[in-house]
């Protein structure tokens, strides 16, 4: 008869703490059940003595293995927290201003001291330094430019204790929304939300109080993702004790890829390109013919459905029920099931969320690195606590000397 024991014991046997325990479950390792009462995860204490007799897992299957012990999010099975608190939950009671405060000090409490505003002196140099780029240019692209702009504002970036560092991510976050130009009426700057802020940025037309609310809960649920691979990139640039500002330059680098973040450009592009519902079968299957993946599909982590997808187009039906746009979505959808095509991630329903509310090309990315930009500056602040760099060790697989 299998045994099975809770997830304190499991870390103990193991000899790590709880956290490194579910890194070990997010990546495959280890494969946990509920408990009876669906409250706790239950390990195989046979495939955990198996574990402890071959050591701590140098590579997951698939692929390299780098743990780090992290206070901030934890993605257990298909369920998703921040600091212990739900994350669905929190999309849809909680504003993304009090999120960031969570991740960043464990309370909502900071929130409560006001709009967040940038100087400005930030304000003019991050639109000065964007406004000579071509009209049609990407916002993730001009954020590139915009966070440079207002880092060689702050004379105090190098200042790295908490309090400094948070005061520099809530001017650095409204500036990257502040600087952008509107795409509509109206220019969103004000004594708002970030969400409020962020919706005439990229919405051609004003957005309705139910499309403001789903952009909102977007922000929530992209706020951090663990150990991405852009929260990796940033978390090395703060573990060497760079600046927020380019703690943050480093995460959108990495977050432009096709196979993250940029991946809600290819679904927008995916969708822009069927007329209608009944055009949704051909443009997928011109995409599989060519060997092609069908943009916003499947997800690394999540097996059976990214929860955020779920949540943020259920939002956006509640929102537009007779969107043509949300039909031509269903109809995609619709198709990828009856191929057996992997469920919507995160970056789908962004794209969605995009063609219904009318916004202008690569809103997906910027909505993704302005509500991200919260994560990587998290776990930016453990490791300016920890003082210690992240230096992985290669292996060598070339050719020998002559």
């Amino acid at each position: 008869m299998t045994e099975w024991i809770g997830a304190a014991e499991a870390a103990q046997r193991l000899g790590i703490k709880p956290a490194s325990l579910y890194s070990y479950v997010s990546r495959g390792v280890l494969t946990p059940r509920r408990s009876p009462n669906g409250r706790a995860s239950l390990f195989d204490a046979a495939e955990i003595a198996g574990l402890a007799r071959r050591g701590r897992p140098r590579r997951a299957p698939g692929g390299a293995e780098l743990v780090i012990e992290s206070e901030l999010t934890e993605i257990s099975g298909d369920r998703l927290s921040f600091r212990g608190y739900d994350a669905i939950s929190l999309a849809t009671t909680r504003s993304f201003e009090e999120v960031a405060c969570l991740l960043w000090t464990g309370s909502f409490e900071d929130a409560a001291i006001g709009p967040w505003h940038a100087t400005g002196e930030a304000i003019a140099a991050g639109t000065a330094a964007q406004a000579a780029l071509p009209p049609d240019t990407y916002p993730l692209e001009r954020l590139q430019v915009i966070v440079p702009a207002v880092a060689a504002t702050d004379r105090l970036r190098l200042h790295l204790d908490r309090p400094a560092v948070m005061a520099a991510a809530r001017c650095l976050i409204a500036a990257m929304v502040d600087c952008l130009p509107a795409a509509g009426q109206g220019d969103g700057v004000g004594d708002e939300s970030i969400a409020e802020r962020l919706a005439p940025k990229l919405g051609r037309r004003p957005l309705s109080g139910c499309l403001i609310g789903a952009l909102r809960a977007a922000l929530v649920l992209l706020a951090d993702h663990e150990l991405a691979a852009s929260t990796l990139a940033a978390r090395v640039a703060a573990s060497v004790r760079a600046d927020p500002y380019a703690v943050v330059g480093t995460g959108l680098g990495a977050m432009s890829g096709a196979l993250h973040g940029g991946a809600s450009l290819g679904a927008e592009v995916l969708l822009a390109s069927a007329s209608g519902p009944a055009d949704a079968p051909r443009v997928v299957g011109e995409l599989l013919r060519r060997g092609e993946r069908v943009p916003g599909l499947g997800h690394f982590v999540y097996r059976t459905g990214d929860p955020r997808s779920a949540l943020l187009l259920d939002l956006i039906r509640r929102a537009a029920p007779g969107s043509d746009r949300l039909a031509v979505a269903e109809a995609v959808l619709a198709e990828a099931r009856r191929r057996a095509l992997p469920a919507p991630n995160i970056e789908f329903a962004l794209a969605v969320l995009s063609t219904v509310a009318g916004m202008i090309p690569g809103a997906g990315e910027a909505v993704f690195a302005v509500a991200r930009t919260a994560g990587w500056l998290a776990h930016a602040l453990e490791e300016y606590a920890r003082a210690t760099p992240i230096r992985p060790r290669g292996v060598y697989t070339g050719r020998g000397v002559p």
